[in-house]
C-alpha cells in the first residue's frame, strides 16, 4: 500500500473494513512519522501505549463487524481537551502536572466510536493566540515553506499543533477548538479543512475554557468528506453541558452530493477590507465563479455591523477569560508558587499566576478584568454584548432573505513567519481574526476550505458561513467548492 499516514479518514475506514490494513499498522506508521517530525513541535504529550491498546481493540471490533466510521482511525487531540490520566495543560505552565481523572465528552465520543489517540497537540496558551507562539511548549511550526526560503512559518493558532500534524501527515485527523477562528485560520494557513460547528453542536464539557459563550470544538482534516465523518462522531447532546443542543445529529457524510444548484451564496461587501492583499481578493473572486459554475446563485449582501466585530470580540472574550481563569489559584491543582516566610494567601495567588500565566494570557486577563470592573462594565462589556446582538441579527436578516451560505476569505494573508509579529502592536496579531470572529459572535457554523496557493507557494483558504444547525448543507457547499478548486498540493518534506 501507499504511505499509510497519507491516507484520508474515508480511505482508511474503507481499507480497514476491507482488511487491507489494520489499525495497529496505521497507528504504528503514524507513531513513526511523529518520531521523525520533532522539528514541527506538533505533539507535546505522546501516548504510544494508549494508541496501540486502542488500535488493537479497534481491530477486534472491525473483525467482529461492529465498526463505526471512526473505528481504528489514528487522531491527534488538542491539549485543551481533558484526557483521563494524560497531561492536559492547555499549553500553560499553570497546569503543569495536571492529569485529569475524567475524559472530555468529545474525546469520550471519539474513543467510543473506536478512534485512536496518538497524543496531545501543541496550541497557544489557553487558546489565546493566532500563531502558536504563546505556548509553554514552544512554537509549533508550519510544514509549509515560502519557495526556497527555509525560515519557519506559523501554522496559525490557537490550534496550530493540530493543523501542522494533519498537514504533515502525522495523524489522519485532529480535534481543534474555535473561539474566534482557532480552527479555520490554522486550517487556511496549512492547506487543510477545518469546521467550527454551530455553538452548542459539540459539548464543551471537559474542554479547558477560554470564553464560554464563544468556544466550540470541531475537526481538522485533510478534506471535506473527512470533516463530515469526524464531526458526526464529535457531535451530540450532553446533559453535562447546559449549552449543548438537544438535536439529532444528521449523517453529514451522506449529505455530500456536491449538488448546489439553486443555492444562494451571499458575498458580504463589508469583508472587502482596506489593504487586503490582491491575491486574497483574486481567490475570493475565483471562489464566487466556481460556486456560480456549480449552479449556485451569487448575490451581494450587507452585514453592516461587521466593522464592530473585532472590538466587540476583544471585549467579550477577555471578560469571559478573566472570569474562567480565576480558578487557577495554586490551591487545588496545577502549579503552586513557593512562598517566603510571612507571605499569605493573596501572595500565593499573585505569585502563582505571575509564574504560571504567559504574557498574552496576562494581557487578556487584565483587559477582561478592566472591562468587567464597576466603572467600565456598562461602557465596555454591556455595549459589546449589544453589538454582538446586532451582528447576530445581521446574519439572521440575510438568511431570512433566502441566502443559504456566505462566502468570505478565511484569513487576511497567507502564513507569516514565526517571530515576525511578536514585536508588533498586539492589535496587528488580533487582525488575523478579522474574517472569523463574526461567526463565533453569532454562534454560526463556519468552514475553511483550501482553495489555492499564493505567489510564494503558500496555501490560501476560503471560508463558508452557514445557517445555524445546518452543518450538513454547509459541508455540501464546501464539498462543491473543494471539487471545483481541486486543491491537492502538499508541503515538501523538510523536517
Amino acid at each position: 500500500m501507499t504511505d499509510l499516514t497519507k491516507m484520508k479518514v474515508a480511505e482508511a475506514r474503507d481499507a480497514l473494513r476491507a482488511g487491507d490494513v489494520t489499525s495497529v499498522e496505521l497507528t504504528e506508521a503514524c507513531l513513526d512519522a511523529i518520531e521523525g517530525a520533532g522539528a514541527l513541535n506538533a505533539y507535546v504529550h505522546k501516548t504510544p501505549e494508549i494508541a496501540l491498546e486502542q488500535a488493537t481493540a479497534a481491530d477486534a471490533r472491525i473483525k467482529a463487524g461492529d465498526a463505526p466510521a471512526m473505528c481504528g482511525i489514528p487522531m491527534g487531540i488538542k491539549d485543551l481537551f481533558c484526557t483521563r490520566g494524560v497531561a492536559s495543560q492547555a499549553a500553560s505552565r499553570i497546569l503543569e502536572g495536571f492529569r485529569p481523572e475524567y475524559e472530555s465528552t468529545v474525546t469520550t465520543q471519539l474513543f467510543d466510536a473506536g478512534a485512536v489517540m496518538l497524543g496531545k497537540l501543541n496550541m497557544d496558551e489557553f487558546a489565546m493566540g493566532s500563531s502558536n507562539e504563546t505556548s509553554c511548549y514552544g512554537k509549533a511550526v508550519n510544514p509549509w515553506r515560502r519557495g526556497n526560503d527555509d525560515s519557519q512559518l506559523t501554522p496559525g493558532g490557537s490550534s496550530g499543533g493540530s493543523a501542522a500534524a494533519v498537514a504533515a501527515d502525522l495523524c489522519l485527523a485532529a480535534t481543534g477548538t474555535d473561539t474566534g477562528g482557532s480552527i479555520r485560520q490554522p486550517a487556511a494557513f496549512t492547506g487543510i479543512t477545518g469546521i467550527k460547528p454551530t455553538y452548542g453542536r459539540c459539548s464543551r464539557w471537559g474542554i479547558v475554557a477560554f470564553a464560554s459563550s464563544l468556544d466550540q470544538a470541531g475537526p481538522m482534516t485533510k478534506d471535506v468528506r473527512d470533516a463530515a465523518i469526524v464531526l458526526q462522531a464529535m457531535c451530540g447532546h450532553d446533559p453535562k453541558d447546559s449549552t449543548s443542543a438537544n438535536l439529532p445529529v444528521p449523517d453529514f457524510e451522506a449529505m455530500l452530493t456536491g449538488d448546489i444548484k439553486g443555492k444562494t451564496i451571499g458575498i458580504p461587501r463589508e469583508y472587502h477590507m482596506d489593504g487586503m492583499p490582491e491575491e486574497i481578493e483574486t481567490l475570493w473572486a475565483k471562489g464566487r465563479e466556481m460556486l456560480a459554475e456549480a449552479g449556485a446563485k451569487i448575490v451581494d449582501i450587507s452585514l453592516p455591523h461587521t466593522k464592530y466585530a473585532l472590538p466587540a470580540y476583544y471585549v467579550i472574550a477577555p471578560a469571559e477569560a478573566s472570569s474562567n481563569l480565576a480558578r487557577y489559584d495554586g490551591v487545588r491543582y496545577g502549579h503552586r508558587a513557593t512562598l517566603a516566610a510571612g507571605e499569605g494567601i493573596n501572595d500565593l495567588y499573585e505569585k502563582t499566576r505571575a509564574e504560571g500565566f504567559g504574557p498574552e494570557v496576562q494581557r487578556r486577563v487584565m483587559v477582561g478584568t478592566y472591562v468587567l470592573s464597576a466603572g467600565f462594565y456598562d461602557a465596555y462589556y454591556n455595549r459589546a454584548r449589544k453589538v454582538r446582538t446586532l451582528i447576530k441579527k445581521d446574519f439572521e436578516d440575510v438568511f431570512a432573505q433566502g441566502v443559504d451560505a456566505i462566502l468570505t476569505p478565511a484569513t487576511p494573508s497567507a502564513a507569516f513567519g514565526l517571530g515576525e509579529m511578536q514585536d508588533a502592536d498586539p492589535v496587528q496579531m488580533y487582525l488575523n481574526d478579522v474574517f472569523t470572529v463574526t461567526v463565533n459572535l453569532a454562534g454560526l457554523p463556519g468552514v475553511s476550505v483550501p482553495a489555492g496557493l499564493d505567489k510564494q507557494g503558500l496555501p490560501l483558504g476560503l471560508q463558508l458561513i452557514g445557517r445555524p444547525w445546518e452543518e450538513g448543507d454547509l459541508l455540501n457547499t464546501a464539498y462543491a467548492l473543494e471539487r471545483a478548486a481541486g486543491f491537492a498540493e502538499k508541503p515538501a518534506k523538510w523536517w
